[in-house]
């Protein structure tokens, strides 16, 4: 499979003539506002407090413990994979990875030495395949899962819960792109994980400009992610901790505050965008509500004419809406008529990462039937909280004609 060619011909280059753009921003007139209002109070602004307030937030929005603020999703991703390796809690090399997924899902495992092990997408879901999962479990030495709730459509929790019990292998849970996506049950995307990466990119469901967010339930992953956050030291641990962290080490108070402790990065972001997010955050559910409903609108108007994933009796948040279309020849007709009426589109996600150079180059070509299909046949549609059922309609209309 030529994967440049199928990028090429399938991929929108220009967003002049554009009238329906794929996202829109998050971050309007009434926040820069209160920005400035902010910022005339001569703040500080890089990370302190307002940081704080912001994780603290996001934390009772999600429903988890503990979060911790970086600068992307990214580096949400890098942080959690390098706290799973610093904490000892990753008892293989061995990580099973998705195939349908962002590049930096899978880039920190390979740049910290891991072996990265991928599976297809599921049929339904596009996450991973969880019979293959389970294969590579019983048969290998597995020491950890990452998945990614696909397009805002949440995967498997119980069966993710029950595999990582069985076989004792953490689970990383990558909800970049699914920001206000919930289960039947209520649980929110986010919360299936021992930790979870959250993305606040201008693309997403809300922005801080750019920036991320790392969830646990568990302390001892958190303390870790705190410091491999800033430098390796422990300022930010709590002052007990800190404390005894510094007598443990027999350094003195002079030396105390600029003691790395581990082996960290410096992946923080600022209390400016920190400012930005407590705003965003008072709008997710609405935000989430209208992305929700333009979601299953899309699926109504589709319905027949393109295949695209099953969430059941979920609520899925999408950035975009991901279809499938009958063929590559059906999907290139399909770009070029939206184009043609000012509807943007790109390819499906990034398709089957296993067919891009960073991982053909290192493990030769992955091929899986889901993933594949993704790959030659997946495009996405626009949807963000101004669409309307209209729009979608007439988005919808010009896919159908075609």
């Amino acid at each position: 499979m030529n994967l440049h060619k199928i990028h090429t011909e399938d991929t929108i280059y220009t967003t002049s003539g554009i009238k329906y753009p794929l996202a829109k921003e998050t971050i309007n007139k009434e926040d820069i506002n209160s920005l400035i209002d902010w910022l005339k109070t001569e703040p500080r602004l890089t990370m302190a407090e307002i940081t704080k307030e912001f994780e603290y937030k996001w934390s009772n929005y999600i429903g988890t413990k503990y979060s911790v603020f970086v600068n992307s999703g990214s580096s949400a991703n890098l942080l959690m994979i390098s706290t799973l390796i610093q904490s000892g809690k990753l008892n293989s090399k061995k990580v099973i990875v998705p195939s349908v997924a962002w590049s930096t899902t899978i880039s920190p495992i390979i740049q910290f030495g891991l072996e990265p092990i991928m599976v297809d997408a599921d049929k339904k879901t596009f996450g991973i395949d969880l019979n293959q999962t389970e294969e590579l479990l019983k048969n290998g030495d597995i020491g950890g899962i990452i998945f990614v709730q696909v397009l805002g459509v949440p995967h498997y929790k119980e069966e993710l819960l029950k595999l990582s019990e069985k076989y004792n292998v953490p689970l990383l849970e990558d909800s970049c792109a699914a920001l206000g996506s919930s289960y039947e049950d209520g649980t929110m995307v986010g919360q299936v994980g021992d930790m979870s990466s959250f993305s606040f990119y201008f693309g997403h469901q809300f922005s801080t400009i750019e920036g991320g967010m790392v969830n646990t339930d568990d302390e001892d992953l958190y303390h870790m992610l705190l410091m491999l956050r800033s430098h390796g030291w422990g300022k930010d641990l709590p002052k007990d901790l800190y404390k005894q962290k510094m007598n443990d080490n027999n350094v003195d108070s002079f030396h105390e505050p600029f003691t790395f402790l581990v082996p960290g990065f410096n992946l923080r972001s600022t209390d400016l965008q920190a400012f930005i997010g407590l705003r965003q955050v008072d709008k997710a559910n609405w935000i989430s509500e209208k992305r929700i409903r333009n979601h299953i609108e899309y699926a109504k108007q589709l319905d027949g004419h393109f295949e695209f994933q099953d969430w059941g009796n979920d609520n899925p948040c999408s950035i975009s809406f991901g279809a499938l279309a009958k063929s590559e020849e059906h999907r290139k007709r399909v770009v070029s008529k939206l184009v043609e009426n000012g509807v943007e589109t790109r390819i499906f996600s990034a398709g089957n990462l296993g067919l891009h150079p960073f991982w053909v180059n290192r493990f030769g070509e992955f091929h899986g039937d889901v993933a594949d299909k993704i790959h030659s046949r997946g495009l996405f549609l626009p949807n963000y909280p101004e669409l309307e059922i209209e729009d979608i309609k007439f988005i919808t209309g010009v896919c159908n004609g075609i």
